[in-house]
């Protein structure tokens, strides 16, 4: 789905590929700056201690969520200045793309980054030692996750829908939903391995968001049964 996401509706246009590359570039060095920070704080402190350790996870956790969301806004910043140069380098004094397409766009750039690296993870966890569900776990964990990996896609692309419409038009609970969702999203990974926890929440968050976008960018009811109904 994600594939068909980027083939369909940005890999024929130079333009909306340059954004999703930048918006992949900024989830990345949102990554590489929690990462650091998580594995400076776990040096730092006794490894046998187990609470502590696990208190360290749910932070690094918390913590990378908020600063994806920081690189987020950052990243609306950088393609506001963008959308300035362009009309004024527009023969007709008219940006190329609009901020809903960039929206869109770099919200796709997150989420297919961050997909790509939940999938990374599991090819490393794939490697052994062992067995899935070897000790009686659930046998699951690989079809689990990547269905996991598929509604944060999805849900980083909505998320960059409402982010982006919550900065541009000052609607700052708009933003604070945003990061609410992505710590809730986040959090409930904690759940597993009863996957049933993280991946129905996820996916009532994720149905929740696509109908709050889709609203946010114009859609409507009537629109939607046009499109179900293949009217034009």
């Amino acid at each position: 789905p994600a594939f068909s996401l980027f083939l369909f509706t940005i890999a024929r246009d130079p333009l909306r590929i340059i954004i999703l590359i930048a918006g992949a570039f900024f989830w990345l060095v949102s990554l590489l700056l929690s990462s650091l920070i998580w594995f400076i704080a776990v040096k730092a402190s006794d490894p046998q201690d187990e609470r502590l350790q696990k208190g360290l996870l749910i932070f690094g956790v918390m913590f990378s969520v908020l600063l994806q969301e920081a690189f987020r806004f950052l990243y609306y910043k950088l393609l506001r200045k963008a959308i300035e140069g362009l009309v004024a380098l527009s023969e007709d004094g008219c940006s190329p793309i609009s901020i809903q397409q960039m929206a869109y766009v770099a919200g796709v750039g997150f989420g297919l980054m961050s997909g790509a690296f939940s999938m990374i993870n599991l090819l490393a966890d794939a490697l052994g030692p062992g067995t899935v569900g070897i000790h009686g776990d659930s046998q699951l964990y690989f079809l689990t996750s990547a269905f996991m990996t598929m509604v944060l896609i999805f849900l980083h692309t909505f998320w960059g829908i409402l982010f982006f419409h919550g900065c541009e038009h000052r609607r700052w609970w708009e933003i604070t939903a945003v990061v609410v969702m992505h710590l809730t999203v986040s959090g409930s990974s904690f759940c597993n391995p009863l996957y049933v926890g993280s991946l129905v929440p996820s996916y009532l968050l994720m149905a929740a968001a696509a109908a709050w976008a889709y609203l946010l960018s114009g859609g409507s009811a009537q629109n939607l049964r046009r499109f179900l109904l293949c009217k034009s």
